[in-house]
């Protein structure tokens, strides 16, 4: 695993200019030296493809067999992907395999026309979680240029502009705030369009976003590398002049996931995350906020003494990859803002602890939860986290598996065994039934249990309005639906819908550890050459409430207001959408509940409570009803007598008959 030590020990990379004549030429723009590039131990592409390896006849006829078995056996939306995109995966396998028995390892196609096929074939269906992952060396590295760039309309008119530059770049004119115009000679619009038609996404905004995206940055590990050693940039300085850069592709490490979910555990299957997203977001941190991934990976401490946010602060997090909480002032008045960028964390109870810590320390006036960009993660994380804005019980998202013979033997090896720490029972009937009833999918149950999304309750009382793109997927796909089909707040998104990746996922590995216990020789699955390895959507995800039994995927979260990205966002941090989200949280009520305990000696309790926009409170000690008043504005006092030494005190208010706050904590 790459770890903190990889950045520090890496040797320095090779200057471009000093490549073979055959990899470069000799005008490309150079702009790092040896001690300078932003990612360190990097080297140019073709230096790093020149020693990539080649796989064996026989290890590439397992990949394909393998893939045929998760497709085939595991894969919950084929025959949705099938019909909706008009693409026949598994048949696409079938004659790949095919042709790799008429071949011998000598007349083998080259490598890369393997990888290029095995991709092309995952990237056919569309979905983020349904992945073929390139062997080492590929696995952990990136490809990079060291600039980003970003798509706003500004007087009506798209435009391209670049928006941050790596730590020592530099190629004057061209720097933050350029108009890009032409990629490798082809109109920028037009070259994104190329760009999303080869990386997925599940509806057009996702496609496009993902093309924006992997014009300076791509994984290895999922997508191929550039075609190109070299980009041609055309862009617009300052002045309107109009202007030329080459960039040579650079590959480097990665920094590191910030999950480890091998083994059959409860958090490996409880993933819900787009892989890209989620390597792409930690290398944007490594490009252009190293001292971020500096702090999280050097455990160095964060000061979480100080008091409520003074606006126009920042709160620090202990998780500053993972958060980022500011007071804001905007148009409207001053409001949280909490950027969430993913929820690939190890311990939900941690994540919703620290999410709890930074919204009682924003401004209690309104919260704007950002969660643009973030790939999903920890499904439990991303649940657990809704009850804390909604006095509401919380019902998780339910998911599906496809009713398949091997699906089926997986539930029935997981079913009622206290053993295995992956339970499967609840879906199992439904699928043994479908022998019988040629049921597509199971009966759907939820993967995040219900005790666990309702064991805190509310926690922040101020409106919430909740900003969202076409890049959030899985996990925060989940949670945008959560959001929307609790009530929770408006979504405001900045394009029509999330990114609709409405699935768990499972690896392979995980696949062939479930098939496998007990062991059994008759499993289909068999290990992976070289590190390489497979993704595939597992359950499929439904929505509750209003929308209830409406997939997820490929219809996403449709977003309740729309907001276009500006120069002004993209350039000035977001200060036009957060003026957008501003004038949403002033319509909104505000509430306020404090509850304040204590207990006399003959068991009675005395609640001071502190309330706003409220008109009534009803106190439940145990779930039992003990109490009920009037309140206004300001400072009440409530007896409760005769209450057990530990008991579970929740305190609901109302507003107009309408239930509108809640606060629960042990006694």
């Amino acid at each position: 695993m790459t770890t903190l030590a990889t950045y520090v020990e890496m040797p320095a990379p090779r200057r471009p200019a000093e490549t073979t004549d055959e990899s470069l030429p000799a005008d490309v723009t150079v702009a790092f030296g040896a001690d300078a590039a932003p990612v360190p131990g990097s080297v140019p592409l073709h230096d790093f493809l020149a020693t990539a390896g080649n796989l064996t006849y026989a290890e590439r006829m397992v990949l394909v067999e393998q893939a045929l078995v998760l497709l085939e056996g595991n894969y919950v939306h084929l025959s949705l992907k099938t019909a909706m995109h008009a693409v026949n995966p598994v048949q696409r396998l079938r004659l790949l395999r095919a042709r790799l028995l008429r071949q011998t390892q000598d007349t083998m196609d080259p490598e890369r026309l393997f990888h290029m096929e095995m991709s092309g074939i995952f990237h056919s269906v569309r979905d983020l979680h349904t992945n073929y992952l390139l062997p080492a060396p590929f696995a952990g590295m990136i490809a990079y240029l060291p600039f980003q760039v970003e798509r706003c309309v500004d007087g009506g008119v798209e435009k391209y502009l670049v928006t941050r530059v790596a730590s020592g770049m530099s190629a004057p004119p061209f720097g933050i705030g350029v108009q890009i115009t032409h990629w490798n000679g082809i109109p920028i619009a037009r070259a994104v369009a190329v760009n999303a038609d080869r990386f997925a996404g599940s509806n057009l905004a996702a496609r496009l976003a993902r093309g924006v995206d992997s014009l300076t940055l791509r994984s290895l590990r999922i997508h191929l590398a550039p075609d190109e050693e070299w980009v041609t940039v055309t862009y617009l300085d300052a002045e309107g002049v109009r202007r030329e850069l080459r960039e040579p592709w650079l590959v480097g490490p990665n920094a590191p996931a910030l999950t480890d979910a091998q083994g059959v555990t409860t958090a490996a299957a409880s993933i819900g995350v787009d892989l890209h997203a989620d390597e792409t977001a930690r290398a944007r941190a490594l490009l252009f906020v190293p001292h971020v991934v500096q702090q999280t990976f050097g455990n160095l401490a964060v000061d979480t003494s100080a008091g409520p946010a003074a606006a126009g602060a920042d709160v620090p997090s202990t998780m500053p990859l993972v958060f980022r909480a500011r007071s804001v002032v905007t148009a409207s008045g001053t409001f949280g803002h909490l950027r969430i960028f993913t929820f690939s964390v190890q311990e939900p109870a941690d994540f919703v602890a620290e999410f709890v810590r930074l919204v009682e320390l924003l401004p209690q006036e309104g919260l704007i939860l950002d969660v643009r960009g973030n790939g999903g993660g920890n499904i439990f994380a991303s649940e657990f986290t809704l009850q804390t804005m909604t006095p509401r019980r919380i019902a998780p998202e339910p998911v599906q598996f496809t009713c398949t013979p091997l699906n089926l033997e997986i539930c029935r090896r997981h079913k009622d065994n206290p053993t295995h720490k992956i339970d499967l029972g609840a879906w199992f009937p439904s699928m043994d039934q479908a022998v019988e009833t040629g049921a597509v999918y199971s009966s759907a149950f939820p993967i995040t249990p219900e005790d666990g999304a309702n064991a805190i309750g509310q926690r922040y009382f101020g409106p919430v309005v909740l900003v969202t793109d076409a890049r959030c997927y899985s996990a925060t796909d989940i949670f945008a639906a959560g959001f929307q089909d609790h009530e929770i707040g408006p979504v405001l998104g900045v394009d029509d819908n999330t990114g609709a990746g409405g699935a768990n996922v499972w690896t392979h590995g995980l696949l062939k550890a479930l098939r496998n216990l007990p062991p059994d020789p008759e499993s289909p699955y068999a290990a992976l050459p070289r590190q390489a390895d497979m993704r595939v959507a597992i359950r499929r995800t439904v929505r509750v409430g209003k929308l209830a039994g409406t997939p997820v995927e490929d219809l996403g979260v449709r977003s309740d207001h729309r907001h276009d990205m500006t120069r002004r966002d993209v350039l000035e941090n977001n200060v036009d959408l957060l003026d957008a989200a501003g004038a949403l949280l002033a319509g909104l009520p505000v509430r306020r509940l404090r509850v304040s305990p204590s207990r006399a000696d003959d068991g009675a309790l005395t609640l001071e409570l502190t309330t706003g926009g409220l008109d009534r409170v009803d106190v439940y000690v145990d779930g039992r009803p003990r109490g009920s008043s009037d309140v206004t504005d300001g400072d009440t006092t409530l007896t409760v007598p005769d209450v057990p030494s530990t008991a579970t005190l929740q305190v609901q208010g109302f507003a107009a008959g309408g239930l509108v706050a809640a606060r629960t904590q042990l006694l």
